[in-house]
């Protein structure tokens, strides 16, 4: 068992939220489901038979998407991280989870999806890039980043050289 398992706390929509996670990773997989039971409906006030969790796995990292009721919203104090090898993965990735999210939400990789989740699609290039010892090359990265929505790797690159 993971020793870790992130628990994203969802009004109603954990079912729909595992399953759309689950559509956009290829590695990915809903591993389990547990019920509300007539026990506690006066504390939860949920259904019987009703989705309580859902356990599911994206590239081998374990969630649990909790029907919690409308207590807790997400905010952007916690995010995911999607490292891309390439243009086309940021592409990919930016595309299906900004998809009915939160468009003002949207600045130097950052994303929130439909559910109020907040992603990172991030250039695995662009962390070298920071990394780099040449503070003048990390800093024109900086600069031209804190510009950027989606990222651009090409763009990225160009500042990196000095171009």
């Amino acid at each position: 068992m993971q020793k870790i398992t992130p628990c994203l706390w969802f009004d109603y929509k954990a079912e729909e939220a595992a399953k759309f996670y689950v559509s956009i990773f290829k590695n990915s997989k809903i591993s389990g489901v547990t019920h509300y039971r007539k026990w506690g409906y006066e504390i939860h006030g949920r259904e019987e038979g009703s989705v309580l969790t859902m356990e599911f796995e994206i590239e081998g990292q374990k969630f649990v998407a909790l029907n919690g009721g409308p207590v807790f919203k997400f905010n952007e104090a916690i995010s995911f991280q999607i490292h891309c090898e390439t243009q086309e993965e940021v592409d990919y990735y930016w595309k299906r989870l900004s998809e009915g999210g939160d468009e003002k939400a949207q600045q130097c990789d950052w994303l929130k999806d439909k559910y109020g989740v907040s992603w990172q699609i991030v250039p695995i290039a662009l962390i070298q890039m920071l990394k780099d010892k040449d503070t003048e090359k990390s800093e024109r990265v900086m600069k031209v980043m804190l510009h950027m929505h989606k990222l651009d790797i090409k763009t990225l690159k160009q500042a990196y050289e000095g171009n």
